[in-house]
């Protein structure tokens, strides 16, 4: 098993909604992102010239719990300056936080959206001022100083997510942590960076203290979301160059794991049946 391109980032991620309409001021109004396209049924969203959130209208679509699918998807931020923004622009628009936490490596906030989507908007501490046991990043889940970060939004209100904002973690519920491990780590080639106790792992590429969140938190052996259910359709995996993207098809492929075509793009499924797009940025 090789190691997948140190290079990887994450890319788009697909959800399906009960209503194009709500999503659509929740996600511009509070969450600050922007319309880049839509179509019937559809709406493209991110920041210029960089798609984040690809959102498919299923009418009755309903909140379901305790089934595998995503935890919450997470935007990076360019600076704490940003992220303190981004907590006076929710602030002002009245928007719930379902959590703040300092993560030793990072400062996040959570919430969810209309149709129970977790969200975790994050701006990341410099790398050097990580700290490691072993080969494994310590993460912690410290209460975040709201008072000090509000402290550096400075002056003007900003009404949407800085440019620079990418997607740059997907955490994921899945029914069999070990199987995960497995998929993730021996098969996909991403490096296991650490553990939570015995029902989460993070897993990445060059050292990133997580690409992919993995837990059991739904339940051991939960089951997928039904249909009808608004769920997580795909989420990305992109390699830097169609080498590299080729090279973690093979790899997959020899490692006896079935994939699927979609979309002029290839899909893989990981045990738990979470959807992923594997595309090259070039």
């Amino acid at each position: 098993m090789s190691a997948i391109s140190p290079e990887l980032s994450m890319g788009p991620v697909s959800l399906s909604v009960a209503g194009l309409e709500r999503s659509r001021i929740y996600y511009t109004r509070h969450i600050g992102l922007r319309v880049l396209d839509e179509a019937p049924g559809q709406l493209t969203l991110g920041v210029p010239d960089r798609p984040l959130l690809y959102l498919r209208e299923q009418p009755g679509a309903r909140i379901v719990r305790h089934t595998t699918g995503l935890y919450h998807f997470a935007l990076l931020l360019p600076s704490r300056s940003e992220l303190a923004r981004t907590l006076r622009r929710l602030v002002i628009t009245e928007t719930p936080l379902t959590g703040a936490s300092d993560h030793a490596v990072s400062e996040a906030l959570y919430l969810s959206d209309p149709d129970g989507h977790g969200i975790e908007i994050y701006r990341d501490r410099p790398r050097d001022e990580w700290r490691f046991a072993g080969d494994s990043v310590r993460m912690t889940v410290d209460p975040l100083d709201l008072h000090s970060l509000l402290a550096e939004a400075g002056e003007e209100n900003q009404i949407v997510m800085a440019p620079e904002t990418i997607m740059g973690h997907v955490h994921l519920h899945v029914a069999d942590l070990a199987a995960a491990e497995r998929f993730y780590v021996d098969q996909l080639g991403l490096e296991l960076m650490a553990r939570y106790g015995p029902s989460a792992l993070f897993v990445a590429a060059g050292g990133y203290h997580h690409h992919i969140g993995l837990n059991t938190w739904a339940g051991v052996g939960a089951p997928p979301p039904p249909p009808d259910a608004a769920q997580l359709r795909w989420a990305t995996l992109t390699l830097p160059d169609a080498r590299a993207r080729d090279a973690t098809i093979a790899q997959l492929e020899a490692g006896g794991v079935a994939l699927e075509a979609a979309d002029g793009t290839t899909v893989v499924r990981d045990p738990s049946g979470n959807r992923w797009r594997v595309v090259s940025a070039a």
